[in-house]
């Protein structure tokens, strides 16, 4: 190739490549009090063991559209935890995640009215576990989070609880790439 030519085209090589529209988030959970934040943070070992294994797929290909899909493997056996988005990232303290992440913010907080508060408004998943504690789940909703605002899904306790609440916050998932995969 002739150096003028090769010159020319060394600047686009250096380009980044564009954003994939699929981004893959897999971690295993680990305690809160980890010396590194963890990507997954157990806040309820029983339900969601130390070590067990997370992994979630957002897929933005469809314009306008946000398709997410998470498994996990090694959590509570024949348990159903109900996930959603929320806007802060995981920390020690289970509240940090903050509250749901919604497409239009409810202004009462914390948000009950169903005019907001619904399957449409927020990313919900259902995550059933089989015999062995594996499961998978996933949503697809008509819009995409704003930079910046949405951060982690949080796995609520869910049913049957035992000692926990079901709004209890049992683990977490940070999505710090969120914003680039939405």
């Amino acid at each position: 190739m002739p150096a003028p030519l090769a010159a020319a085209l060394l600047p686009l090589a250096l380009l980044a490549p564009a954003a994939s529209p699929v981004s893959v988030t897999e971690a295993d959970f680990d305690p809160a009090t980890a010396f590194l934040p963890p990507t997954a943070i157990s806040h309820a070992p029983d339900l969601v063991p130390f070590g067990s294994h997370v992994r979630v797929i957002v897929d933005r290909s469809v314009p306008g559209r946000t398709i997410l899909t998470m498994s996990v493997s090694g959590v509570a056996a024949d348990h159903e935890f109900p996930v959603h988005l929320h806007t802060g990232p995981c920390g020690a303290d289970p509240a940090a995640s903050g509250p749901h992440y919604q497409d239009a913010v409810d202004p009462v907080s914390p948000s009950t009215d169903p005019a907001y508060a619904n399957d449409r408004n927020e990313l919900r998943l259902a995550l059933r576990t089989d015999e062995r504690g594996d499961g998978t789940a996933a949503t697809s909703v008509a819009w995409r989070p704003r930079p910046g605002e949405a951060r982690s899904l949080v796995l609520h306790a869910g049913t049957p609880a035992g000692a926990h609440t079901a709004a209890e916050r049992a683990a977490c998932v940070n999505l710090e790439d969120l914003d680039e995969a939405l």
